[in-house]
């Protein structure tokens, strides 16, 4: 049975199975990048403000000359912004050039304060991150289910959100969120996340789902045992793993090549699926994409030592 290639939000949208991320695509490559991706199938685009990068994404959407309607365009609220979601939201909107979003994510749970040694990435005079670790995140969802109600953004969600995090969240919402995106792959495949999302109909989304250069999933040898027996690349059997699973993933490329190889779902076997699940716990855990600021934000209880879900 072919896998599928939409899922369907608790909003009832439809949201497509394989989608392009611009983190990190450097200047004048996400242009070239977005365009190639939507001229060549791809209706999911992934962006963020701390990308950096969105003017470039707006303008790649439109060299594509593919219509705004038929592209589903995701983006996130950054920390500094947590205090006016509207504002935030609104910087993204001009940015890529549109007057909506699919979807919109509280990128991180945590409020950063903006002063004057940077608006996206403050930092206090002893050097640590800048952190108001009183804020609210109740307060953040609050104007999350306004701008969802106002109708710029067509859904909501969050990115980065632990079960601790969603739990507090799950206090005082009145709008569940539809999508948690988080670093997910057979060395992290965060099964207790997943189950709790699940029940709640929150759907997840898999970013960094190859690793990064040189990381060592994608040399794995059980990883390219699965490959070999398909017949595909160890890269599409990390991609076909979150599609068969349910979850959406979002595999970053500048390449063309591998833009169009991205694209590429296969269904995988019963016995497949076990193997990839159970690297985690065999000793093969780890994350790979930690961002070096989390553990200065006080993310270090966040992340916690990595073990097998």
């Amino acid at each position: 049975m072919a896998p599928s290639t939409h899922f369907k939000l608790n909003t009832g949208a439809l949201i497509p199975a394989v989608g392009l991320g611009t983190w990190k695509s450097e200047p004048g490559e996400v242009v070239k990048a977005v365009a190639f991706a939507l001229k060549n199938g791809y209706r999911h685009i992934d962006a963020a403000l701390i990308y950096c990068n969105e003017n470039e994404v707006g303008q790649g959407i439109r060299d594509s000359g593919v219509p705004r309607e038929e592209i589903f365009i995701t983006s996130k609220l950054w920390n500094t912004h947590h205090p006016n979601v509207e504002e935030g939201l609104q910087k993204t909107l001009d940015a890529l050039g549109t007057d909506y979003l699919d979807l919109y994510l509280v990128h991180w749970p945590v409020r950063l304060v903006p002063n004057e040694t940077s608006e996206l990435l403050p930092v206090n005079p002893d050097g640590t991150r800048s952190v108001d670790r009183s804020w609210d995140q109740n307060e953040t969802w609050r104007q999350m289910e306004e701008v969802y109600r106002s109708g710029k953004v067509k859904a909501i969600g969050v990115a980065n959100w632990s079960i601790p995090y969603l739990e507090e969240l799950r206090k005082k919402w009145t709008v569940v969120p539809a999508v948690n995106q988080v670093e997910l792959h057979p060395f992290l495949p965060q099964h207790e996340l997943r189950e709790y999302c699940e029940k709640l109909g929150i759907l997840l989304e898999a970013y960094s789902p190859l690793g990064s250069t040189g990381a060592p999933i994608m040399s794995d040898p059980e990883i390219q045992q699965i490959a070999d027996k398909n017949g595909v690349s160890a890269a599409t059997i990390l991609i076909s793993y979150h599609v068969n699973k349910g979850v959406v993933v979002l595999p970053k490329s500048v390449t063309e090549k591998r833009i169009a190889s991205n694209r590429e779902v296969i269904a995988l076997s019963e016995e497949d699926l076990a193997v990839l699940d159970g690297l985690a716990a065999k000793g093969k855990a780890q994350r790979l994409n930690t961002p070096l600021w989390g553990f200065d934000l006080g993310f270090a209880d966040w992340y916690g030592p990595v073990k097998a879900q």
